[in-house]
């Protein structure tokens, strides 16, 4: 073998092979080199509410990333005392990462990321969660940090995120998150399995972008809200997925954001 190879973490599952000693091919600023971007970034899975939210106050387009299914704009909020960043991302892990990758390279640091979640065990809907602990069942993670079944979530954005609840007095409790790529293969057999372990939400992201960050040096906390529900395998309620929880978490990432010092 020869450079960088050499030090590759081998193993016959592909997915648990890790390399962090040679340069990556292909830099996830590689043709943004002049952007700059503010260090607190708000990273959303809420559709609409952020393109609306971003018009109607003022936001700048600081860059429009181009894919071959759709562009992405990253917004900067110019308020009175900072700027921060806002995002409205792709769902999944790889597609997210890929995006948050880029964002960090450019100069975000400080990133709270707040989307929707399917719920395991008996919990209303539009209810807040706080993720202390993500399990790895997506494969994004494992490119950024060597295997392991969990990753745990900084404690200091968690702590900010938390101290925000509580000024504006809204209920939440922590969490173990299932952070899994395969929506349609959440089978009744690994919802009970997975509840039995201690998660009692699932989501397509969390475990990727807290890897990410870690692996980038910037601090990285979310907080969720129900959608869902697989409580009951036998009868899925889809319930309205969360949508009424959309503005209101929008504004709450937002608070968060600007208390993070």
């Amino acid at each position: 073998m020869m450079g960088g190879l050499k030090m590759i973490i081998k193993n016959e599952i592909p997915i648990l092979e890790y390399d962090d000693s040679s340069k990556e091919v292909i830099a996830p600023d590689h043709d943004l080199q002049e952007l700059k971007l503010p260090k607190k970034c708000l990273f959303a899975f809420l559709g609409d509410v952020v393109h609306r939210y971003a018009h109607d106050n003022d936001a700048e387009v600081a860059e429009e990333l181009i894919t071959v299914s759709h562009n992405i704009k990253i917004y900067v909020l110019h308020e009175e005392k900072e700027d921060i960043c806002l995002v409205q991302s792709p769902i999944g892990a790889a597609s997210s990462v890929q995006v948050l990758d880029t964002l960090v390279s450019c100069g975000c640091k400080k990133v709270i990321a707040v989307g929707s979640c399917g719920v395991l065990a008996d919990i209303p809907e539009n209810a807040f969660l706080v993720p202390i602990k993500a399990l790895r069942a997506e494969g994004t993670s494992y490119h950024y940090l060597p295997a392991a079944r969990y990753i745990d979530l900084d404690a200091k954005p968690v702590q900010i995120i938390e101290n925000c609840f509580k000024k504006h007095g809204l209920p939440f409790v922590t969490c173990t998150t299932w952070t899994t790529d395969g929506f349609f293969r959440e089978t009744k057999d690994m919802v009970k399995y997975r509840l039995e372990e201690g998660c009692s939400v699932v989501e397509m992201e969390c475990a990727a972008l807290a890897a990410c960050c870690r692996k980038r040096g910037a601090s990285f906390g979310q907080f969720l809200f129900t959608a869902d529900s697989l409580a009951n395998v036998h009868d899925y309620d889809a319930r309205d997925f969360g949508t009424d929880s959309h503005e209101k978490a929008l504004l709450l990432g937002l608070d968060i954001l600007r208390e993070y010092r």
